[in-house]
C-alpha cells in the first residue's frame, strides 16, 4: 500500500472524536499525516499545527471541520491543492467542492474511518 499522505483539518488531542481516531488509524495503516487545528497537543504522534504552513505533497486532505466554520479555510485548502478531499460526515460543503473540483482536486463525500475500514482509503 503506498503511503497517501494526509492532512487531517480539525485534528485535536480529545480522543473521544473522529479526527482523533481517523489520525491514529491513518498511521496504524502506513499513511504519513499533517495534523492541522486550533486545538493544541499531538495525536499518533504528530503535533497539531495552525492552519499556516501550505504543505506542497498532501495527497488527502480529510475534513473534521463543520461547514460553517470552513469559509476562513478556503484559501488554505486550496492552496494547499490536495489531489483529493473527502468531506467527513457533517462536512459536506457543495460551495468549497465546486472551488476544489475547478483546481482539479478530487472531491468524494465519505467516512475516512470506513474507507480505511474497507480498504478503499
Amino acid at each position: 500500500m503506498a503511503d497517501k499522505k494526509t492532512l487531517i483539518l480539525g485534528a485535536t488531542p480529545d480522543s473521544s472524536r473522529y479526527a482523533y481516531l481517523a489520525a491514529n488509524r491513518l498511521v496504524n495503516h502506513g499513511h504519513s499525516i499533517v495534523n492541522v487545528g486550533i486545538k493544541t497537543g499531538e495525536v499518533a504522534g504528530v503535533q497539531i499545527e495552525k492552519a499556516e504552513t501550505i504543505h506542497d505533497d498532501i495527497d488527502t486532505i480529510t475534513l473534521y471541520v463543520g461547514t460553517q466554520n470552513q469559509p476562513p479555510l478556503y484559501d488554505y485548502i486550496l492552496n494547499t491543492h490536495p489531489k483529493r478531499i473527502i468531506f467527513n460526515p457533517g462536512t459536506e460543503n457543495t460551495e468549497l467542492r465546486k472551488m476544489a473540483n475547478e483546481k482539479g482536486i478530487e472531491t468524494e463525500y465519505a467516512c475516512t474511518l470506513v474507507l480505511l475500514s474497507i480498504g478503499q482509503y
